[in-house]
């Protein structure tokens, strides 16, 4: 019989803390958009991430891909999984508060079972899935409200993009399987952010000008703090977390880092969501306990 992975403490702890971490970038990012474009704002990310890990895998004497498909492969996956969301996403941030992008960004779960569902056999969709498939759909709907589907305005096009940015992430959870699960994971990561550092740096430069590390200190802080350590730290926290806990339990992750960015925003930066916001949130909490399976289990047993 396969051992069935577990929570222990320990990684209770730690997935608590990359929750912590997650859900702080949102807060951080939109400080950063006071003084800087999205698109620099991305820049800063996926560059210094790339740094950071890349001394990692040097440190750590990781092996280096060499062949031309693999670094083609990183360049995709840099561009589903950074490129495309991180843009999109922090462009939805200039127009909509941090803590409900992050409700937005909680529902690359459900689009990641539809993702795998289409394009790998052993990931079917079961009738489970469905329901939670289905309830995520209306808590997205739910959040966005009623009357953003009546009228279209920056703040619903703001919103359209975030969900897009998660359907992105989906589509990059299918390559990654496909194209790159042979790789040590710190040297995946790496090599998709030089993938995107190669797309961002220079898109940023001609669309948003130079740019400047001549900042005020709170934007330094800010972007450290999404650059360092909620990506390329939160990455190998990730991946840690994974190793102990499993891909079914590390899924609760996405369930922490709403909570956290929605009290930051208020907190911090004033910021107060509609009962449509809460509501919608909470379906799409109960459409991925019911895609995690254990409740379910637990109650048919």
């Amino acid at each position: 019989m396969i051992e069935q992975k577990t929570l222990s403490s320990r990684a209770w702890i730690e997935m608590l803390l990359l929750g912590c971490i997650w859900g702080g970038s949102f807060l951080s990012i939109k400080i950063a958009l006071d003084e800087i474009n999205p698109l620099t704002a991305v820049a800063h990310r996926t560059f210094w991430a790339m740094l950071v890990l890349w001394v990692v895998v040097l440190v750590w004497r990781l092996p280096i891909p060499r062949k031309p498909m693999i670094w083609f492969s990183f360049l995709v996956m840099g561009l589903l999984n950074n490129v495309i969301p991180f843009s999109l996403m922090t462009w939805g941030q200039l127009y909509i508060e941090s803590g409900l992008t992050s409700i937005f960004n909680a529902a690359t779960a459900i689009f990641g079972v539809i993702a795998a569902a289409l394009f790998f056999a052993d990931e079917r969709i079961t009738p489970r899935k469905a329901v939670g498939v289905t309830l995520g759909f209306l808590g997205v709907a739910t959040a966005i409200g009623l009357d953003n589907f009546r009228t279209f305005d920056l703040r619903s096009l703001a919103q359209l993009a975030i969900i897009g940015g998660t359907i992105s992430y989906a589509i990059a959870g299918v390559w990654a399987r496909k194209m790159l699960g042979e790789l040590p994971p710190q040297v995946a990561a790496a090599g998709m952010l030089t993938g995107s550092t190669l797309v961002t740096v220079p898109l940023a430069w001609v669309i948003d000008g130079p740019i400047s590390l001549d900042l005020e200190p709170r934007t330094i802080v800010a972007i450290g703090y999404y650059a360092i350590i909620a990506t390329a730290g939160a990455y190998l926290l990730y991946y840690r977390v994974l190793s102990m806990a499993g891909s079914g339990n590390l899924m609760l992750v996405t369930l922490l880092i709403t909570p956290v960015a929605i009290t930051l925003g208020a907190l911090v930066l004033g910021e107060s969501l509609s009962t449509n916001a809460y509501v919608g949130f909470s379906l799409l909490a109960l459409g991925m306990i019911i895609l995690d399976g254990r409740v379910w289990k637990r109650i048919r047993n």
